[in-house]
């Protein structure tokens, strides 16, 4: 995904967010192919000033925290819940708080479709990670369906619309936007740097007007 950061102070003298690189590793992994991935992330030399994020599954979550050393790097699970409880397979915003975690992803496109996490669902998340002192990876985007039919606008900003009722103002420096072309996963079809940045362009219109 591609991710946006937001300031709602617009004077010059602000400065910009700080540029932002995350990496979801979704269902993929193992012990041995994780060791090496960590080893070339603290071995990486990296002198400029961005923050990376590494998007593990939760049974890797563990041991790249004990092993990976490189400053630049953080750790980011890749879905919670509010709360624990009876709810079998989840992982609740303290279990994440408890293992020391700063970030989490929200909303990713194949929570949304093959799990049926609605937008509401979404923006829940959202706030309850963000009041919890959790940082959200909140994404958004269209289908291949929708951009063909010319919605990619309506249906991107009604994604993040309902994440905005739910903030304040104040909360929305723990939260990053990323935007999804769904309709590029899988298809062969392939999003220009163009086309996502015409898509930033809309979400930060929207952010600064409402």
């Amino acid at each position: 995904f591609i991710v946006s950061r937001f300031k709602f102070n617009s004077s010059d003298t602000m400065p910009k967010p700080r540029p932002f690189v995350a990496a979801n590793w979704k269902c993929n992994g193992t012990k041995d192919s994780v060791a090496k991935l960590v080893t070339l992330f603290n071995d990486a030399k990296i002198d400029f000033d961005v923050e990376c994020i590494v998007g593990c599954p939760f049974i890797f979550i563990n041991q790249v925290k004990e092993t990976l050393t490189n400053p630049k790097f953080r750790i980011s699970a890749q879905n919670c819940i509010p709360k624990g409880g009876a709810f079998t397979g989840e992982t609740s915003i303290d279990m994440l708080k408890d293992f020391g975690l700063e970030w989490v992803i929200l909303g990713h496109s194949e929570r949304r479709t093959y799990y049926g996490e609605t937008s509401e669902l979404v923006a829940t998340k959202t706030q309850a990670a963000i009041a919890a002192g959790v940082k959200v990876i909140a994404c958004i985007g269209e289908t291949l369906q929708e951009r063909e039919e010319g919605r990619t606008n309506a249906v991107v900003i009604a994604q993040l619309a309902v994440i905005a009722q739910k903030l304040r103002e104040e909360e929305w420096k723990n939260l990053v936007i990323a935007y999804e072309p769904v309709w590029a996963i899988g298809t062969g079809k392939v999003a220009t740097p163009e086309q996502a940045q015409e898509v930033h362009a809309q979400i930060r219109e929207w952010v600064s007007t409402n």
